[in-house]
């Protein structure tokens, strides 16, 4: 006859809590692993692939030109000869302009990124750190910049220089600094009153030395996750002002532009929409969740 096992509930104090398993299984523990590294894994290849076929690519595999056409290759239909892709109502190769409309993407999203980063970093380092006046005054000049539409300052800004890929560079740049400034403003007042900072204060340890070897290092794993999602935001943003056409200027290529030329015939050919939006999709996709993977295993809240 089996034992019967003794009964642990009455052992417990009345109100306590019944006693929790001492071992995880190792599959369980497998699978978070597994998923873990498929969360940070798929969206970075996604995105590498992305960058070799901008701009790698065309110099492995010679491609048509994006920018002119053939009136009597106009509207060939995906998997023709010679155009992956089809061609546009001007004969320009759908494949063609995806490469080199993600150039731009690429080009100004990340150009833009690094503008905010560098000075918004450092608006905001300076006002957390240092608090008082400093804080004040910077805070409230970062607040109006916040306040303000990003499109309609963006599209402000892009009128008055002209339309170009640099002048777009420009125009999204005072919508990123702010937002980057508020972030590692945020961070920085976190890592401000930590045990070892104030320790390092005290000391007498100047302040650009406590920014450098202890701020910073602690700040930089929020601001890298904030810029991946940061870069997305602006490639959408640049594709809304090539569709209003404040952006990038035809022949040029770019994905908000070849959305906006297959909209005049999207009932006849809806793919001159559908790819290039869900292309713009995918990249602006693999960037949120790489973000997302990269805090979550950084630990940035």
């Amino acid at each position: 006859m089996a034992a019967q096992l003794p009964d642990l509930t009455t052992t417990l104090a009345p109100g306590a809590a019944p006693p929790l398993p001492s071992l995880v299984s190792a599959r369980h523990l497998r699978n978070q692993r597994v998923g873990r590294a498929l969360r940070l894994w798929v969206p970075a290849a996604i995105l590498v692939a992305l960058f070799f076929l901008c701009f790698i690519w065309p110099y492995v595999y010679t491609i048509p030109s994006g920018t002119v056409g053939s009136i009597l290759a106009a509207q060939e239909p995906p998997f023709s000869p010679g155009h992956w892709l089809g061609t546009d109502p001007v004969g320009v190769d759908v494949f063609a302009m995806l490469v080199y409309g993600g150039q731009v993407a690429f080009e100004v999203g990340f150009a833009v990124t690094a503008i905010g980063l560098v000075i918004g970093g450092l608006i905001g380092l300076a006002a957390g750190y240092f608090g008082g006046w400093t804080d004040t005054i910077l805070s409230r000049i970062i607040d109006v910049l916040i306040a303000f539409p990003a499109l309609v300052l963006a599209l402000a800004v892009a009128e008055v220089l002209q339309p170009s890929e640099l002048h777009l560079i420009w125009a999204l740049s005072v919508f990123s600094v702010p937002a980057f400034a508020r972030v590692t403003r945020g961070s920085t007042l976190v890592v401000r009153q930590l045990p070892f900072i104030q320790a390092a204060r005290l000391s007498g340890t100047r302040s650009w030395r406590i920014i450098l070897k202890h701020v910073l290092p602690n700040v930089i794993p929020g601001i890298i996750s904030f810029s991946l999602i940061g870069v997305g935001i602006v490639v959408i943003l640049e594709g809304a002002l090539d569709f209003l056409g404040l952006g990038i200027q035809q022949p040029k290529p770019s994905w908000g532009g070849m959305i906006a030329r297959g909209q005049t015939v999207l009932t006849a050919t809806p793919e001159y929409v559908l790819i290039p939006s869900i292309v713009l999709l995918i990249f602006v996709m693999a960037l949120n969740l790489l973000g997302d993977a990269l805090r979550e295993r950084w630990g940035v809240r």
